[in-house]
């Protein structure tokens, strides 16, 4: 994204198409016919730039990272998001209300690039995530008038801004390949 260190612009680009080819895959669940061709490109691009720059990330380890003396709290901050994730679907789940998990999820990874933006000291994560959470909110009026299931909305949502700003890393790292 927007960071002076490179193994984690590339580590970013790599996770950020990993993720878009999960959330597009998750988007499948039940899409609208004429959705399937682009949801499955857009897993393909995203599994393209995962490994292209998971392949530069690992060949470029031994550069320094923005977490250098952070992983601890980097470890504590990715637990909490998996615990808030799996809490929130448990109370979903409870309470008949399973179709919103995808969305859930979706606002608890979007609302982790915040204070991971300040952990990776880069802001372009933190756009991302300001993004998704302002596009995650307008669908609420739609999710809550229909029946489908979130992953419709949430899966388009998040792997769509994941797959743009893995392109838009790998663009800036282009200098550096």
């Amino acid at each position: 994204m927007l960071t002076g260190f490179l193994r984690d612009q590339f580590f970013t680009t790599a996770w950020f198409g990993l993720m878009a080819f999960v959330w597009f895959g998750w988007a499948q669940e039940d899409p609208p016919r004429n959705w399937r061709i682009w949801l499955g490109a857009g897993s393909v691009l995203g599994v393209g730039l995962a490994v292209a720059f998971g392949v530069l990330t690992a060949a470029n380890w031994d550069q320094p990272s923005a977490l250098e003396g952070k992983y601890a709290w980097f470890g504590v901050l990715v637990a909490a998001e998996v615990v808030a994730a799996g809490a929130g679907c448990l109370v979903l789940a409870r309470r008949g209300a399973s179709r919103w998990m995808a969305w859930w999820v979706a606002v608890v990874v979007a609302a982790h690039f915040l204070p991971l933006a300040l952990l990776l000291n880069d802001i372009g994560v933190a756009v991302v995530g300001v993004v998704q959470l302002v596009a995650l909110s307008v669908v609420v009026p739609r999710l809550r008038g229909s029946t489908t299931l979130s992953s419709r909305s949430a899966g388009p949502i998040m792997g769509a801004t994941l797959l743009l700003s893995a392109a838009i890393s790998a663009v800036i790292a282009a200098p550096e390949l």
